[in-house]
């Protein structure tokens, strides 16, 4: 009996020669059959995790858009309601430079809209211009907190003092005072901030515009008329 017969009789009935001459398993070379290299399944364990987090993530956007449309504050709407002139004079002298001594009260309605948010304001002051030039110093007013849904009034005294003024200003007053009327701007900044239950929204730039047609004549003082629309322009 040849070396060969032997070997193969040791050999188990499953295990047989390979091309090489070594023996395999069940047939197989080696790498197949029940010898083969443990290989992890690639993210298995990591998609459940990404699936959690996409869904946490829609889930806090939903409810954010929720608050949002709950809660999203309106501007404040002002209106100007009185006015009254107690000084208005030029000085347009040859001699001197040319100013503007004025002294104006304004009453504004503030009207907060807003039915889940109260509104603070800060860093108040309001002017008066003419013709795209300042007639008064900006006067601070103090800060102002205002309830959910609520209406409250402010009456700021504007001016008191020469303001130098350009001979266009100083003409254009003159003029007005003789026809009856004259357009002013009344002018108010600051800043917002507005509250919601918990929620508190950071400080926004507010920017308030009245353009006003009042009634006015030379040497006459006290309350005076005004006409056209008395809605003021807001950016907040």
């Amino acid at each position: 009996m040849s070396t060969e017969e032997e070997a193969s009789k040791t050999l188990p009935s499953h295990a047989q020669m390979s091309k090489g001459g070594r023996p395999t398993v069940g047939g197989k070379a080696k790498g197949g059959g029940m010898f083969q290299r443990y290989r992890p399944a690639s993210g298995g364990a990591a998609r459940p995790v990404c699936y959690g987090l996409l869904a946490f993530l829609l889930l806090a956007s939903v409810i954010a858009l929720i608050l949002y449309l709950v809660y999203r504050p309106s501007s404040p709407r002002f209106t100007v309601v009185g006015a009254a002139v107690y000084e208005l004079k030029v000085n347009s002298s040859a001699a001197a430079a040319t100013t503007v001594s004025t002294s104006m009260q304004f009453t504004l309605r503030v009207r907060n809209t807003n039915e889940r948010s109260a509104v603070l304001y800060d860093r108040l002051s309001a002017y008066v211009v003419y013709r795209d030039q300042a007639i008064t110093p900006a006067t601070p007013l103090p800060p102002l907190y205002q309830e959910e849904d609520s209406t409250v009034a402010v009456s700021p005294v504007l001016g008191g003092g020469p303001v130098p003024a350009s001979a266009e200003v100083v003409g254009g007053l003159a003029s007005d005072q003789a026809y009856g009327v004259a357009r002013m701007r009344l002018v108010m900044t600051g800043r917002v901030k507005y509250k919601a239950g918990p929620f508190r929204s950071a400080w926004y730039g507010l920017y308030v515009r009245c353009d006003l047609l009042m009634g006015l004549k030379k040497e006459m003082y006290g309350q005076v008329p005004l006409l056209g629309t008395l809605l003021c322009a807001v950016d907040a």
